[in-house]
């Protein structure tokens, strides 16, 4: 099998609270949103270049606290515009991880956690400012 493309279903309860934070602040634009009926839950999909998120107020739909984990360029830089905008709710550090990454996780306001990751490249990244717990 080869898979073409990989869809996270994110439980979310709140749509305004969900736009919000997707949309308003991380950038993601809303692709579709459907409602079974006037008195149904939201499913909508939002996207960020190729990064597509499901996100689903059906009660089948997933768990609060899913974590996702997205691999690619620009880490650093996507970090310092989320930083730059200062959403009041989250301000997620840059780190260099153990396993040779820079990263950076945001926590939805349902307990959704996405990680952003890039593989750690001396010269490229020798300027930045890691969070360090030590």
């Amino acid at each position: 099998m080869k898979a073409e493309r990989i869809i996270p279903i994110l439980r979310i309860f709140d749509y305004e609270k969900a736009k919000e934070f997707y949309i308003g602040w991380l950038g993601f634009e809303m692709v579709w949103e459907h409602y079974f009926d006037d008195n149904a839950p939201v499913y909508m999909e939002v996207k960020i270049e190729n990064i597509i998120f499901h996100l689903s107020e059906h009660h089948g739909d997933g768990t609060p606290g899913t974590r996702v984990s997205i691999w690619g360029e620009g880490v650093a830089q996507y970090h310092k515009e989320l930083i730059d905008k200062k959403y009041k709710y989250n301000r997620p550090a840059l780190e260099k991880t153990f396993y040779g990454a820079v990263s950076f996780t945001v926590i939805d306001p349902f307990g959704n956690r996405i990680t952003f990751e890039e593989k750690f490249d001396e010269e490229k990244h020798k300027n930045l400012e890691f969070f360090s717990i030590h």
